[in-house]
């Protein structure tokens, strides 16, 4: 675990710019970059490492001008806004979801895990399974980790059931992968509450989806989001998504399931 050095002065501005930096690429890849919407979002994720109120004018300008739908100039009624993309990456994930921004069968299940608790909304769900997985319902992990939430096995054992009522409980159902994400995602709510700070990325849900991504236990040892790449990396990542499942930018490319392809 590296120290935490980057608390004082400008070792934290140094530290906090080289992670937002990373985290745009980490939003969809160098390729996924050359998209305006995907420029969008990843610029505005910026904003939520340390707070650079300096930054805040010529990220707007970015935004607006990689946003604005091809360098019309006027913008259009169909431009994203800046200051509401800010927003929404910086807030709680409990906008309203947008059902087309995902494929076909899985607003409902999405929307159905989204309600499970106060916490997690199905924004968050939503923008979650498309970092996890981008929505291929049979994708296997490294760990053996299945499906589009790509739950690890023994949190799947225990928290998945046959919710979409077709006689077998499997990760490699959307709908049972969902529900078993969203209950997964409210316990560990609950076990981050503890450690809710002021810090950036001290909120409960930020806290909550680096536990998702690096387990509880390095979460509660770090007491707070870990000072690593990795999980640093994933937090702004899935919150740089929010704007998406809000319907604020369009999917680019549309997000599809690529099951029995």
């Amino acid at each position: 675990m590296s120290e935490d050095s980057g608390d004082s002065g400008g070792g934290a501005g140094a530290e906090g710019m080289g992670t937002a930096v990373k985290t745009g690429m980490a939003v969809g890849g160098l390729g996924c970059l050359m998209s305006p919407v995907a420029m969008t979002v990843a610029i505005s994720s910026v904003f939520v490492i340390g707070g650079f109120g300096v930054l805040f004018a010529p990220l707007i300008a970015l935004i607006l001008f990689f946003g604005g739908g091809g360098g019309g100039g006027d913008g259009g009624a169909d431009a994203p806004d800046p200051d509401r993309i800010a927003g929404i990456i910086q807030g709680d994930g409990s906008g309203e979801f947008d059902p087309k921004s995902v494929p076909e069968g899985m607003a409902d299940p999405i929307t159905e895990a989204g309600a499970l608790c106060p916490d997690i909304g199905p924004v968050v769900i939503a923008a979650q399974i498309d970092q996890e997985s981008g929505f291929q319902s049979n994708k296997t992990g490294p760990g053996g980790e299945q499906g589009v939430s790509q739950l690890p096995p023994d949190v799947f054992t225990r928290l998945g059931k046959d919710d979409d009522d077709n006689g077998t409980t499997s990760a490699l159902d959307a709908a049972d992968s969902i529900l078993a994400q969203g209950r997964f995602m409210c316990e560990l709510a609950d076990q981050m509450r503890p450690l809710v700070s002021a810090e950036p990325l001290g909120d409960v849900l930020s806290l909550t989806l680096a536990a998702y991504d690096a387990g509880p236990d390095a979460v509660r040892e770090a007491g707070r989001v870990p000072r690593t790449n990795a999980s640093q990396q994933y937090v702004l990542a899935v919150r740089a998504k929010f704007a998406i499942y809000e319907g604020a930018v369009p999917a680019s490319p549309p997000a599809q399931d690529t099951e029995g392809q």
